[in-house]
């Protein structure tokens, strides 16, 4: 005879700021959260070094222990966080309706609401020594660490809007910044564009790619090819930026959730719904246009608050059934 399933009211995948927030809001809602970790606890502000724009933190802090500050605070109102990934899921299209989840493809659970927090992994060059600095002067948010290279010499790779757009905004508070394109034009926008080349501190060079990012504990410059004619130089910079582009965590949801060409999961309106009920999205996983640490969590918030409300709303359906 079969073990039975374990049922929880509200399961939780991720737990990033989005994650830990939802729990936080559904944890005093007595909705019982579950949080599954995943594979990196905490989410990419575990890879950051200082958190300074989050507010309450007048002094800053350091990305890890804000993940931990948030873990304890969803545990005190009663969330159970558990090391561990939802490795597929079966998603009921009825309202009501029990989602079905294995964890590390062994065990399975079944939900009565669902919070998707998985959040979006930035795409790295994948050079060894791109790798070794992360955290010592090479970053995939200029928004987030760009206000650590004040009146520096920084890099940024990429050729899209969000380069162009970082590229821009890095210049404003920078000495110097140069955008690294692969090809012989830019895919940003024409007004992009046009903003970058009417900046007087942002040098573009086209054909170039990394070849080696140079310092051992931090970022000293960068050795450059020109990929059309094999010829090198280095540069001295003290930052590297990485802007070419996000991947949401969604491979297990394909199929059964709406979303757009990339795989960011679309929700209705100003909710976090889904297309299927009693599944909200918050977070990364959802947002590819503001990709911080305060608008996850105000997903977050926005997701339980959602949940909520669906789970009080099939309950009153059933007395009323009943």
């Amino acid at each position: 005879m079969s073990e039975k399933v374990e049922r929880i009211k509200c399961l939780i995948i991720g737990s990033g700021p989005a994650g830990y927030t939802a729990a936080i809001y559904a944890a005093r809602a007595d909705m019982k959260p579950v949080i599954y970790t995943g594979l990196e606890p905490g989410g990419q502000l575990t890879t950051t070094t200082e958190v300074d724009n989050f507010p309450g933190y007048p002094e800053g802090i350091d990305g890890p222990s804000m993940m931990v500050q948030l873990q304890q605070q969803a545990e005190r109102f009663g969330t159970e966080v558990r090391i561990g990934m939802i490795t597929s899921i079966e998603l009921s299209k009825e309202v009501g309706g029990i989602h079905k989840a294995v964890v590390d493809s062994v065990t399975p659970i079944e939900a009565e609401s669902v919070i998707i927090s998985t959040g979006a992994t930035a795409k790295y060059l994948g050079l060894p020594s791109e790798q070794r600095l992360r955290g010592g002067g090479v970053s995939a948010c200029a928004v987030c660490d760009g206000f650590f290279f004040k009146g520096q010499e920084v890099a940024i790779v990429g050729g899209g809007d969000t380069a162009a757009e970082e590229a821009t905004y890095l210049a404003n508070i920078c000495k110097k910044v140069t955008l690294l394109v692969r090809k012989g034009e830019m895919r940003a926008s024409k007004a992009m564009q046009h903003r970058v080349n009417n900046t007087s501190n942002l040098v573009v060079k086209y054909f170039t790619e990394i070849e080696e990012v140079l310092g051992e504990q931090v970022v000293e410059g960068l050795r450059l090819v020109n990929n059309q004619t094999g010829e090198k130089e280095q540069i001295e910079v003290t930052g590297l930026f990485i802007a070419i582009g996000h991947k949401p965590n969604t491979d297990i949801f394909k199929g059964q959730l709406d979303m757009d060409e990339t795989g960011y999961i679309i929700t209705q309106g100003k909710s976090t719904k889904t297309n299927k009920p009693g599944v909200f999205a918050s977070g990364d996983v959802q947002d590819k246009e503001y990709r911080q640490a305060i608008t996850a969590a105000g997903t977050g918030c926005m997701a339980a608050l959602d949940a909520e409300r669906y789970l009080a709303a099939v309950e009153s359906k059933e007395e009323v059934e009943a």
